[in-house]
């Protein structure tokens, strides 16, 4: 977790940074196999040097970006967890709870279905 550090710390909102830093926390324990790193000013875990899952923070939202694929694979499921989306992420309202089951789906999904993948992001 040391590496998101520094991100965490210029979150404004406090609620929002104890937030992000629950989900990269939960992600780290769960996910032990990911490698934490911060790419693009933003956080993220790859697995042998391919993307798995991003997030990101607005004023609104965390953003979890699992790559289109993720999306595609996962949209009647985001809307039925009551998410919106656009063609690359999921907003996460921050008066709403994370949806701790979708996400882990997303990132196993994102790790099988990468497991050959030799590039960062697909082709």
């Amino acid at each position: 977790m040391d590496v998101f550090t520094e991100y965490l710390t210029k979150i404004d909102n406090p609620d929002h940074r104890e937030r992000t830093e629950e989900v990269l926390t939960w992600v780290t324990k769960e996910f032990p196999n990911l490698v934490p790193k911060i790419a693009w000013n933003q956080p993220m875990f790859t697995d042998h040097d391919t993307y798995i899952i991003g997030f990101s923070v607005s004023k609104q939202h965390l953003a979890v970006a699992p790559e289109k694929a993720g999306i595609d694979h996962f949209s009647d499921e985001i809307i039925e967890a009551g998410f919106d989306h656009t063609k690359e992420l999921v907003r996460m309202k921050w008066n709403r709870p994370i949806d701790f089951s979708l996400l882990k789906k997303m990132i196993e999904f994102n790790i099988i279905d990468k497991a050959d993948c030799t590039t960062f992001w697909r082709k």
